[in-house]
């Protein structure tokens, strides 16, 4: 009985006992049906209570951990563990799966959530990041993902009350989520003093923003919004697991064991406490609670289900129970009834009823169990335990009969004899203890020749023997009762085991892979009557084999449920069911065994669905063996596509090799050639399979190497799609026969999907097959492609391919599919077919769930060729390798056809029928029910029509595509050939090729158009080159040969083979003049020598090259002296010597006919005159070798007849074009890709007209049509220019290179702004002072800290700042930001992290304030649909999708509401936006290293593609204004023109054609012109006009410097430009030009700066705005050049100085670009600006507000008069900067704070002349910031050392003594330090400081700014550490300054890194 096939019977899950509550929560609910759904190991479970039945879902193949009740209550949400798990959507009705999520979570899912109207459902993995992640889950598709925490989240829901708002809680916080766009964005629920910050473990979201929240302690704490607003106390007595809502309120259960009802508003109801019912226990505890009107349900830790009915709550009944946490190992099944026994580490040993799935018996031991046992008579129990004891039970009541321990470790196994008079008890110190039952188990024997553990035993059926298995996997025998080992294997030759438990034996041999030594299997059980056994193992696989099974590698069936180990399997008593139980799942599972002849009566039982293959493939075929495979299918397998290096590869290899690149970079080299060559033919195409077909238009269309072709029959012409860089494997077309899909090899390979009409790419689709596409299909309705990877896992994915989307995708099968077919009726069902393969697909979600073809007792599985549905939806088709047809109905076979001898390699449906051909060249017709064969067409010569382009090579070629259209069949067969057969049996032959085996010989005639070439696949051919296109004469070799040779006459043809031989044949008629045998190895190259032909040199693969004298027919020489095989050879022009290339790249010459070896000098081998150039070596061609030479070779190159232009072959299937002579490394050159991987030879023609190229692998012969220069119409070229990127520099400006240079940080990596050195305020330690003893009463009070300007009688703080104003804009280092609105009513720009509109008539500003850093671009939406739509970019972190990475919002600028926000892959930050014509897609460029470009559907927040852009930065890209799908980008020497195509982007760069001296520069800008006209402004103020992708002309000089900025108008086409001159009287830095960039006219901006530099421009109703460098913004009128600046701003920061004027709104700023200048806020303008010409550091208003004091950087201070603004004096006494200035109160001295460590005073009463006074010592550190008393008598001064000290004035000394200190009333104060403010400081500031501060004039509030660039506002004083306060967002990084104005009506800031002034309006609290 060595039948290896799987059994024929079968199990079914019937029962699981058990619940999984530990680990997880939340995981029990009632469907609608009120069934129960819950989750045990890897099954989820359906219990109907009524019915006392269960049903299973088996979609997941590991553990699962959590789970969601969709609201309409049928659907579930599944969640499991694993290395990539997955979330299945499934019908708790049918148990079918409905969606699979998956390829985004790793380890687990922790957390489900659907939301309210079930569309959405989220999940939280187990990652390090918690990953949170949004689904549209019907579609599978991801909608956002964020990082969830740092740590364990433990529940997440949606607020049911808000749309697109959720809540997730866990470990010490709690989060509160929205959804906009593709970005979740959390704000963390803050604890405050309300509550403890504690871990949350559980949630429900109520109405009005309200969210109730079960914690770790036992508390409910309820939120409002993001914070808590009160607590529940004492809720529960510990941790609260589980929370549910309902219509009547709240469900809880905590730790305690208790269950709580809630009503609406959290008042209790009722309490349950289930450890004080009639099944309750001490350490109960509850883990998940679903409340629906009056069932309450309760899942607990133990395992059990409890039902509660609200009325009689105190009993409440238990509907399931399974074994508590811990392995469960022990197993036995009784002798007579239906009962089993299990026992577990938990300690209890339970029985269960079999009949009435119940547990009936449960008893509590005290060590942890491992084994069990039955007495044969069903009265004792025996368990083994840990400890190494064993206890015997009664049965009947549980009573301890005996407990023995004899051992020190755990019993694993025992066994009663079958006479019932013994125990045997195995135990890991390796014995075997036998027990006497009847002498009260007293010891009788002992077996003791096991080394390892015992593990397995059984006993013979008379009881005399044992047999053992141990941890070695030995197997002993022992005779009994003594226990004495036997090892004569003779004495066991008749026994007869009463049990077979073990795992070796011959008996089981068959249960382990035949190559395998892991011991992996826990458990064996044989049912002798049944002839079957089952087996457990680790991977949680129950499997069902034959009994005996001798041989390795038995075939089985599978059954998965259990999670991770199943530890023991048993048959009951009665065979009728198996026992499974799970260690880790510890659950226990229970299968009905169906017997064969039932199976007969149940072919409806339709296989188990899988989602997942398991571990073994192998299992599933249920055959012995498989006949042997056809080698044309064998071949086919066998191939693989893998590549040592992929295309795709290429740039980072460049990138290695970037130091070579420097070092060659040094010379210049030769330009690429200006000739080009252009693909006119191809011949070839032969190993793939359904790959050719009829046009719309009656073209064909078919693939050959990486060229898609579509031949006309009628011209005999040939078109290409080149968009393809690598082997096309596969063709299919669409329903309406005018667009094709090709996939191809590849490392991400891609699927292109083409318009046979146009030749141009609709679609491209990658990024989820893997090395290659080996099948495509489209659906009926063409919307939807399916594609089959040759990936290990042969990945079916299913694509919306317009949208370029990926629907589903599933593993294939281990071994190759062939065709993958969409069923006509049903686009959401397919078919598969391939090796030993055919399964029924249908989608889930983003999974596809496969059935196998279901066989019966028909026949066997067998190799599907081909595949084909028939004409109803269930009725599908199959070709088998054996040359059947296989008839499906649904998934089962009902019939089968004997078709052809051999495979059937092609079918295809007709309306009527189908047709078939095979590897016996047959093609037959058949009617649509394959009953009859109406017709049979043969292949043969003798049916060739007379218009047939070549001869046939055979007859009956294998035939391996078939289609029909046109009133012909067209047949592809293996030979490379492509025929047309008539319906009335004429054949004609259209195109062909090679068969299989590389072609490497090429020969082109002397004189004529034809060409000869010779191949592996044993033929030589000659081809006809001219327009008839065909092969002339062909003839079969007995060897394959490698090279061949035309003589100088054209009559004879040499061809060498690669046994050695080579022969001379005639040319015309192919027969033999003569041939040799000198040589065993291959014949690498031969050759003719020129003028008469001589001599005939012939190189072999075993180093020598012999020379034969042609007529004499003799060899005359034999050159000597290579050292590896010889690769190329050449004569020179008097045929005297040759010159040879060898493997090991030696270059040698000879001289003929001797063969003598000769060495000629590099300067002499140049002037010789060669008759042909074909080597690669020597230093005329050290060009051609890339810089990747390592990992390719050139193996070919020709030179054509004039020695001007070098065409070479690559490894890569690259050719190229290179100027000759190609000196010096790395030449410049032209390449084009078609052959897929080596092109193994080139030739040009005798007129050099055309170039021919043979392809290796690809077997493929193409022509190319060699251009001229000149005599090209400016076709688009084909070829991509070199490899390196121009060496010459783009230009230079300063401007660009600091744009190009600066480094964008995140704001919270901001470090300080000054050099401060110290201990920070908040970390020093005081010193206790004096004043702190208790307070007298008669004390007198402490003086006012600060001097109050009375501001009314009663003092009332500022509760908020509202930004009302902000000077400033961002011009210096971004562009394109300034835009019109609303006709021109309102402008929008940004700076800072603001985006501001700027209302034109009133001046008035509003704000956008989401962003949380710089925004770095801005651009509005031109469609009228979306009018006033903008979208900022900003400055990020990396680009992980959290709150600090890049992100782009998307807004309405009039409301300012978020409408979409954008989190990206940019990291570092978006540097360019723009919107598409309709407005619904917008193009970001990233920051990141590789300049990423990106396309997003912004409303839905999808990301369509994204693509790295280019290697340096990339300034501006831009939409096409009339288009969706074309854009262009500009940057550091690069332009490239970009097609949006699917979800690809494809590009092209520019290419500078033949324009004389056109250089890439940099490139700046971009505008667009009518007919696919480009313009772009470079560096050098050219502007470059670019026709599709190619230049035509240049601008010279547009501007003087570079063009900034470029505006096309949509209404008129006429461009504004705008860049960086100085104005002079024709020029102008901003130009209005016509469409075409023809004439234009000048606009001078008149600011009075030397240089104009425009940053921004737009075009409204005659006007043209402007952004300027230095922070303008002006509109210029089109009619007068009149300019009105609307917008002012500080041009270089940061913005030091700051003064508020006394009494006015107005107030002072001074900054690094030398400029102060003076603001009025209600005017909302500036007033006045003074250049000063150094950079100023402070400005300070005397008293009355008639001086101002100016300090200067460069240690100068000024005094100005207001009124008048002339200087009253000035003085420069220090020579660093001034840092801060001030007037006394008393108006008397100016006290100056310098860097120098230094405060000087300055007696103004003295008069202009400045003469210092004094000034202070001991300053520890630079001056920060200084404040004079109320009384003019003392100075306080902070440094840079974080100390504050106080002086004298005038006199300079410092005052120690803290207690008068502490009595000193301030005029002001600006400290950031001092006991008074140290609660300004914050926790996260080790780098950052708070740089600035100021006291409102009240004395009661205190506003502060920081390196972090937030408005802080604190009460004063605030000594307290860490003081509560307000923050205020906008500024970017480093606030510099800060004041109050008068009457503390406004707080002005200033920045640092942003020049911006901002205005903010206080909020006084009401009286």
């Amino acid at each position: 009985m060595a039948d290896r096939s799987a059994p024929s019977c079968h199990l079914r899950l019937e029962w699981v006992y058990g619940y999984r509550g530990h680990q997880c929560r939340n995981n029990l609910y009632y469907t609608a049906a009120k069934e129960i759904v819950y989750f045990v190991a890897g099954v989820g479970v359906v219990y109907s209570p009524r019915e006392h039945r269960q049903k299973f879902y088996l979609g997941h193949q590991d553990d699962i951990i959590s789970l969601a009740l969709h609201p309409e209550r049928v659907l579930v949400a599944t969640g499991q563990v694993g290395k990539e798990p997955y979330i299945c959507v499934w019908d708790s009705y049918t148990v079918q799966t409905v969606s699979v999520l998956k390829d985004v979570h790793t380890h687990g899912i922790a957390c489900l959530a659907f939301d309210l109207d079930g569309q959405r459902l989220v999940s939280v993995g187990l990652d390090s990041k918690n990953t949170v992640c949004v689904w549209d889950w019907r579609k599978g598709k991801l909608l956002s993902m964020a990082p969830g925490h740092t740590d364990r989240i433990f529940d997440i829901s949606w607020d049911l009350y808000q749309p697109n708002k959720l809540v997730s809680c866990g470990v010490k916080h709690i989060k509160f989520w929205s959804l906009c766009g593709n970005s979740l964005t959390p704000k963390r629920g803050v604890f405050g003093k309300t509550g403890d910050l504690q871990t949350i473990l559980c949630l429900a979201c109520a109405r009005d923003e309200v969210t109730y929240s079960g914690a770790l302690n036992g508390d409910i704490y309820v939120w409002k919004g993001i914070n808590l607003v009160r607590t529940i106390q004492g809720a529960h007595a510990a941790g609260i697991f589980s929370m549910n809502a309902c219509e009547e309120g709240f469900a809880t259960g905590g730790r305690d064991g208790c269950v709580r009802l809630w009503d609406l508003n959290f008042k209790p109801i009722t309490v349950i406490d289930l450890r004080e019912t009639d099944q309750g226990y001490k350490g109960l505890s509850v883990r998940s609670v679903c409340w629906r009107g009056d069932h309450i349900l309760v899942g607990t830790q133990d395992s059990e289900i409890f039902e509660i009915v609200v009325h009689e709550r105190n009993k409440p009944f238990l509907i399931m129970q399974g074994h508590c946490e811990g392995e469960l190992w022990a197993l036995a099944v009784h002798p007579t009834k239906p009962l089993a026994m299990t026992g577990s580490d938990d300690r209890s040993v339970r029985i269960w009823s079999l009949i009435d799935h119940a547990l009936i018996a449960r008893c509590n031991m005290e060590e942890p169990i491992r084994c069990a046992a039955v007495s044969t008579d069903g009265i004792h129990l025996a368990l083994g335990m840990k400890d190494g004891s064993f206890t015997v039970l009664r049965v009947r009541d549980m009573t301890e009969v005996v407990h023995i321990k004899d051992r020190k470790e755990a019993i694993h196994e025992l066994k009663y004899s079958p006479d019932g008079n013994f125990l045997a008890v195995g135990s890991n110190d390796s014995s075997v203890d036998i027990y006497g039952v009847v002498q009260r188990y007293k010891k009788v024997g002992e077996c003791i020749g096991s080394l390892s553990f015992i593990t397995h035993m059984d006993w013979s059926s008379d009881s005399k023997y044992i047999q053992t298995n141990d941890g070695n996997g030995k197997r002993l025998f022992y005779r009994m009762p003594n226990g004495k080992e036997v090892t004569n294997k003779e004495e066991l030759k008749g026994v007869q085991w009463a049990s077979w438990t073990c795992v070796s034996g011959v008996e089981v041999n068959g249960i382990w892979p035949k190559y395998s030594d892991i011991n992996d299997i826990n458990s064996v059980d044989a049912n002798f009557i049944g002839q079957v056994m089952v087996t457990a193992d680790d991977y949680g696989i129950v499997k069902l084999f034959r009994y005996p099974c001798l041989r390795k590698g038995a075939k089985f069936k599978k059954y998965l449920g259990h999670s991770a180990h199943v530890t023991n399997v048993r048959w009951s008593h009665d065979h009728q069911w198996v026992v499974s139980i799970g260690g880790a799942d510890h659950s226990v599972f229970q299968w009905k065994f169906v017997p064969d002849r039932k199976l007969k009566d149940s072919l409806h039982i339709a296989p188990q669905e899988s989602l997942v293959d398991s571990n073994s493939d192998e299992s599933d075929s249920d055959q012995s063996d498989v006949p042997e495979l056809d080698s044309e299918i064998e071949q086919e397998t066998q191939i693989t596509y893998r590549r040592q290096v992929y295309k795709e590869d290429l740039p980072q290899l460049k990138e290695q090799c970037k130091e070579k690149r420097k070092s060659a970079a040094s010379k210049r080299r030769e330009r690429a050639p200006g000739n080009s060559i252009r693909l006119h033919f191809v011949h070839g195409g032969y190993d793939c399979r359904s790959n050719l077909f009829y046009t719309q238009t009656g073209e064909i269309v078919y693939h050959v190497a990486a060229v898609g072709v579509v031949y006309n029959r009628q011209q005999n012409t040939q078109r290409f799609y080149l968009g393809h860089d690598d082997d096309i494997l596969c063709l299919a077309i669409h329903p309406l026969k005018d667009y094709v899909a090709t996939g191809q090899v590849g490392r991400d390979s891609s699927i292109h999907i083409w318009d046979t009409e146009t030749i141009k790419p609709l679609s491209v689709l990658k990024g989820y097959h893997q090395y290659g596409v080996c099948a495509v299909d489209f659906s009926a309705d063409g919307k939807r492609l399916a594609s089959v990877g040759i990936d290990d896992n042969h990945t079916i994915v299913l694509w919306d391919w317009k949208k370029g989307e990926k629907l589903s995708a599933v593993r294939g099968s281990k071994d190759k599919i062939f065709v993958v077919k969409i069923n006509p009726y049903m686009p959401e069902k397919l078919i598969t077919v391939g090796i030993k393969h055919l399964k029924f697909w249908r989608r889930a979600g983003g999974g596809l769930i496969g059935r196998k073809g279901c066989i019966g007792a028909m026949g066997r599985a067998d190799t599907m060729m081909c595949a084909v549905y028939g004409w109803t939806e269930e009725m599908a088709f199959s070709g088998t390798s054996t040359g059947d047809v296989c008839i499906w109905r649904d998934v089962f076979l009902i019939k089968t056809v004997k078709a052809h001898d051999g495979p059937v390699f092609s079918m295809h449906a007709l309306e009527k029928g189908f047709v078939t051909g095979g590897k016996d060249g047959v093609v037959a017709l058949w009617d649509d029910t394959f009953e009859r064969c109406l017709k049979t067409y043969a292949i043969k010569r003798a049916a060739l029509a007379p218009g047939s382009k070549g001869l046939l090579l055979e007859d009956n070629p294998s035939i391996r595509a078939i289609s029909l259209g046109h009133g012909h069949i067209l047949v592809g067969t293996k030979n490379g050939e492509i025929l047309e057969v008539d319906k009335s049996g004429p054949v004609t032959l259209l195109v062909q090729g090679h068969m299989e085996g590389e072609v490497w010989g090429l020969a082109t005639h002397p004189h004529l158009p034809i060409c000869a070439t010779v191949s592996d696949d044993k033929t030589l051919r000659i081809w006809d080159l001219s327009p008839s296109h065909c092969m002339l004469a062909v003839r079969k070799l007995k060897k394959g040969g490698r090279c061949c040779c035309f003589s100088p006459d054209g009559k004879a043809l040499a061809v060498g083979l690669n046994d050695g031989s080579f022969l001379i044949v005639n040319a015309d008629t192919l027969e033999d003049l003569v041939s040799f045998q000198h040589r065993k190895d291959i014949i690498s190259e031969i050759r003719f020598s020129p003028g008469a032909g001589k001599y005939l040199a012939v190189a072999s693969c075993d180093n020598f090259v012999d020379i034969y004298n042609v007529m004499s027919s003799k060899r005359v020489g034999i050159c000597k002296g290579a050292s590896s095989y010889i690769t190329h050879l050449d004569w020179d022009v008097r045929g005297k010597l040759l010159q040879v290339n060898t493997g090991a790249k030696e270059q040698l010459f000879f001289e003929a006919p001797r063969g003598k070896k000769q060495t000629i000098p590099t300067l002499e081998v140049e002037k010789i005159g060669w008759a042909s150039w074909t080597s690669v070596l020597g230093s005329c061609c050290e060009g051609i070798w890339p810089i990747i030479g390592e990992v390719t070779d050139v193996t070919a190159s020709c030179l054509t007849s004039d020695s001007k232009v070098l065409a070479t072959g690559d490894d890569f299937g690259f050719v190229k074009l290179f100027r000759y002579p190609a000196k010096g490394k790395f030449g410049k050159f032209k390449r084009y890709v078609a052959h897929s991987t080596h092109v193994t030879n080139v030739r040009w023609t005798y007129d050099d007209s055309l170039l021919v190229t043979v392809g290796g692998a690809d077997t493929s012969l193409m022509l190319w049509t060699y251009e001229v220069e000149g005599h090209r119409d400016s076709r688009q070229c084909d070829s991509e220019e070199s490899d390196l990127d121009s060496e010459e520099d783009g230009g230079y400006d300063s401007d660009v290179t600091r744009e190009n240079e600066i480094n964008y940080t995140i704001k919270a990596l901001s470090t300080n702004i000054r050099p401060m050195f110290g201990i920070k305020p908040h970390l020093q330690q005081k010193e206790p002072t004096l004043d702190e003893r208790p307070p007298v009463s008669r004390a007198l009070p402490q003086p006012e800290k600060l001097q109050t300007n009375n501001v009314g009688k009663k003092k009332r703080p500022i509760e908020d700042l509202i930004l009302e104003l902000v000077f400033g804009y961002r011009g210096k280092d971004c562009r394109n930001n300034v835009h019109y609105l609303n006709d021109g009513a309102d402008v929008i720009y940004h700076t800072a992290s603001i985006g501001i509109l700027y209302n034109v008539a009133t001046g008035s500003q509003s704000f956008y304030q989401e962003h949380n850093d710089d925004i770095l671009c801005l651009t509005v939406n031109q469609h009228p649909k979306f009018t006033n739509i903008v979208a900022t970019g900003q400055v990020g972190d990396s680009a992980d999708m959290s709150a600090t990475a890049p992100s782009i919002h998307v807004w309405d600028a009039m409301n300012k509401q978020t409408l979409s926000v954008l989190r990206c892959y940019h990291s570092k930050g978006v540097c360019s936006v723009s919107f598409s014509a309709t407005g619904k897609l917008l193009l970001s460029v990233g920051l990141d290293p590789e300049h990423t470009i990106t396309i997003w559907k912004w409303q839905e927040g999808a990301k369509i593609a994204s693509r790295a852009g280019h290697n340096q930065r990339i300034f501006v890209a831009e939409f096409r204004p009339d288009s969706d799908t074309q854009f262009v980008s500009v940057g550091v020497k690069h332009v490239r023109f970009w097609t949006l195509a699917g979800r690809a982007l494809l590009s092209k760069k520019g290419l500078l054609s033949s324009i004389e001296d056109a250089r890439m520069q940099t490139m700046l800008s971009v505008a667009f012109g009518a007919n696919n006209l480009t313009f772009t402004g470079t560096i050098s103020g050219d502007v470059c006009v670019w026709k599709d992708h190619v230049l035509i002309r240049i601008v010279a000089k547009a501007h003087n410097g570079p063009v900034f900025t470029m505006y096309t108008t949509l209404r008129d086409g006429l461009i504004v430009t705008g860049g960086k001159e100085r104005p002079s009287k024709e020029g102008g830095a901003v130009k209005l030009w016509d469409q075409e960039l023809k004439r234009c006219r000048a606009f001078r901006l008149e600011t009075g700066q030397i240089t104009d530099c425009v940053r921004s421009v737009c075009r409204g109703k005659g006007k043209i705005l402007v952004g300027t460098r230095n922070a303008e913004i002006i509109e210029v009128g089109e009619k007068n050049a009149a300019c009105n600046i609307l917008i002012n701003g500080h041009m270089d920061g940061p913005i030091w100085g700051l003064a508020t004027h006394p009494s006015r709104d107005f107030f002072l700023s001074a900054a690094e670009d030398g400029t102060v200048r003076l603001w009025d806020i209600a005017e909302k303008k500036m007033l006045n600006k003074v250049s000063l010409g150094h950079a100023a550091r402070t400005v300070c208003y005397s008293p009355e507000g008639d001086m101002v004091a100016i300090g200067m950087k460069n240690g100068e201070f000024i005094i100005l008069l207001v009124t008048s603004l002339k200087i009253w004096g000035k003085k420069r006494d220090r020579r660093s900067a001034i840092q801060d200035i001030r007037f006394s109160p008393d108006s008397r001295y100016l006290a100056v704070g310098s860097s120098e460590n230094a405060v000087d005073f300055y007696d103004l009463t003295l008069g202009p002349t400045l003469n210092r006074v004094s000034y202070c010592k001991d300053i520890p550190s630079f001056v920060i910031q200084m404040d004079f008393s109320a009384d003019s008598c003392y100075l306080q001064v902070s440094t840079g050392s974080y100390k504050r000290q106080v002086y004298e004035v005038p006199s300079g000394k410092q005052l120690v003594d803290q207690a008068v200190i502490d009595k000193i009333t301030w005029a002001t104060w600006t400290s950031v330090l001092g006991d008074e403010v140290i609660g300004i400081w914050s926790r996260h500031a080790e780098k950052a400081d708070v740089n600035c501060a100021c006291v409102s004039h009240s004395g009661i509030n205190l506003v502060t700014g920081d390196d972090f660039g937030m408005v802080k506002l604190f009460d004063f004083p605030c000594p307290e550490k860490f003081a509560k306060h307000k923050r205020f967002l906008g500024h970017s990084a480093h606030l510099t300054n800060i004041r109050f104005t008068s009457g503390d009506r406004y707080v002005v800031s200033a920045g640092g890194d942003d020049c911006s002034l901002f205005i903010w309006k206080c909020v006084h609290m009401p009286h």
